[in-house]
C-alpha cells in the first residue's frame, strides 16, 4: 500500500467525500478538512450518468444513491424558437443494458448527504469543519497542510479537492483566477403543481436558443421541478448564489417562444451564478500533493459531468494508491489515468455550449439538421466514450 499514513483531503464537497470513501474502501485512513462551519451542499438538481452509478457501487453507497434518484425516460432537446422537439435520447432498456446502469437526476444536497452519512459511519474517515487549507509544505515523506485558522495538520499526502478557487491549486499550478465565461445561470426549484401540466415530462429537458437555454426535470420523488436557465450577458466577474428577481431572469429570454417563457414565470426564489472554468492542465501532482475534482479540472455545466468526474477521480485515486508501492508512483498513476478524460469533458462542455445550447441562425439550423438525423443506436454510439467503460480504467 502506497499510503502508510493518513491522507489529508482539502474540501468536504462531493469530490472530497468521494475520495475519502474510496480510500476507506482500500483500508486507507483520511482526514477531510472543510473550510465551512458545517458540511453541506448548495445548489439544487444534478444529473447523474451511468458512470456516477459505477462510482456509487465502488464507494459502497449504491443502494442509498439509487433510493434517492428520479429515473428519467429521456434526454430531450427542444428548439426554444420554433417550440418543437429537435431530438431525444431514450434512456430506457437499451441504454441501461449497454451501460449497465441508469441515467438519473437527484437533489445535490441529497447526494452529498448520502456520501456524508457514509463518511461519518466509517472508522477510517475523520471530518473537521472550519478548517480551510491555505497552503502546504512537504519534506519528501510527509505533507503539512497550513490552515486558515493558524493550525498545521500533517499527513502522508494532501489531496486538493477544494473546488474552483482551490488554494491547493493556487500553490501547485499557479495559473491565476478561473476563466469567466460571461454566461450567467439562474436556478430555481418549484413545486410540481406550479409546473405547467403540459411540461411535466419525465425527462431532462433542454430548450436551446440564441445565447440562452432552459433546463428542467423532476426532483425529490416528483415533488418539485428543478429549473436552470442560462444566458450570455457578458458578466465580467464571478458571482455565486446571489438572489435575483424573476424580472432579471426573464430579460435574457424575451426572444424565445411563449411556452419556454412560461416556465421561467413559474420560478421562485431565483439565485444566480456566473459560470467559470479553466483550460485543461496536466500538472496535477507536486510530490505528495495532488488535485481532484473542480480543483483539477473545473468545467462548464453543459455536459452535466462535474460531479461525475469528481467521483471518478476519487475512485481512481484510491485504486492508484492501493496498487503502487510508493505514494509518488500512485499519485502519478492517478494523474496519468485521469488527465485526458477530464480534459475531453472540459473542452466538450465548452463546445456543447457553443454548438448545441446557444447557436443562432444557420448555426442553429445546422444543429437541428445534424442532431435530428441520428437514430437511437447512433446516439448510443456517440455516448460510448463517456459511458461505455466505467470511467476508472
Amino acid at each position: 500500500m502506497a499510503a502508510p499514513g493518513k491522507v489529508l483531503i482539502a474540501g468536504g464537497g462531493i469530490g472530497g467525500l468521494s475520495a475519502a470513501l474510496a480510500l476507506a474502501q482500500k483500508g486507507i485512513a483520511s482526514l477531510v478538512l472543510e473550510k465551512a462551519s458545517q458540511l453541506g451542499e448548495i445548489g439544487a438538481g444534478i444529473q447523474l450518468g451511468p458512470n456516477a452509478f459505477h462510482c456509487f457501487d465502488r464507494l459502497g453507497v449504491g443502494e442509498a444513491a439509487r433510493g434517492m434518484a428520479v429515473y428519467i425516460d429521456h434526454l430531450r432537446l427542444m428548439d426554444s424558437m420554433a417550440d418543437g422537439e429537435i431530438c431525444h435520447i431514450d434512456l430506457g432498456e437499451a441504454f441501461r443494458a449497454r451501460y449497465r446502469n441508469p441515467y438519473a437526476v437527484v437533489h445535490r444536497g441529497d447526494l452529498h448527504g448520502v456520501l456524508l452519512k457514509a463518511c461519518r459511519e466509517h472508522a477510517l474517515i475523520d471530518l473537521e469543519v472550519s478548517s480551510e487549507v491555505s497552503g502546504y509544505e512537504q519534506d519528501g515523506s510527509t505533507v503539512a497542510a497550513k490552515l486558515g485558522n493558524g493550525k498545521t495538520v500533517t499527513g502522508a499526502a494532501l489531496i486538493g479537492a477544494d473546488g474552483l478557487w482551490s488554494n491547493v491549486r493556487r500553490q501547485l499550478v499557479g495559473d491565476g483566477a478561473p476563466r469567466v465565461s460571461g454566461h450567467t445561470t439562474y436556478r430555481s426549484v418549484i413545486p410540481l403543481e406550479q409546473m405547467p401540466q403540459d411540461l411535466r415530462w419525465n425527462a431532462a429537458t433542454l430548450w436551446a436558443g440564441p445565447k440562452c437555454h432552459i433546463v428542467h426535470y423532476p426532483l425529490s420523488g416528483w415533488k418539485v421541478f428543478n429549473l436552470v436557465v442560462t444566458y450570455h450577458n457578458d458578466a465580467p466577474e464571478p458571482v455565486a448564489g446571489k438572489p435575483v428577481s424573476v424580472e432579471e431572469v426573464r430579460r435574457g429570454f424575451a426572444h424565445v417562444c411563449e411556452r419556454a417563457q412560461t416556465i421561467i414565470r413559474h420560478g421562485i426564489d431565483w439565485k444566480m451564478w456566473v459560470l467559470c472554468d479553466r483550460d485543461p492542465v496536466d500538472k496535477w501532482v507536486d510530490g505528495h500533493v495532488a488535485l481532484l475534482g473542480d480543483a483539477a479540472h473545473p468545467m462548464l455545466q453543459y455536459m452535466a459531468q462535474g460531479a461525475c468526474m469528481a467521483m471518478e477521480d476519487g475512485v481512481c485515486l484510491a485504486d492508484a494508491l492501493a496498487t503502487h508501492d510508493t505514494l509518488a508512483a500512485g499519485l502519478e498513476n492517478y494523474r496519468a489515468r485521469r488527465v485526458l478524460r477530464t480534459a475531453r469533458v472540459q473542452l466538450m462542455s465548452r463546445a456543447m455550449g457553443d454548438h448545441v445550447y446557444h447557436p443562432a441562425g444557420p448555426h442553429a439550423s445546422l444543429r437541428n439538421e445534424l442532431m435530428s438525423r441520428k437514430s437511437q443506436p447512433q446516439w448510443l454510439e456517440t455516448l460510448d466514450w463517456l459511458y461505455g467503460g466505467n470511467g476508472l480504467d
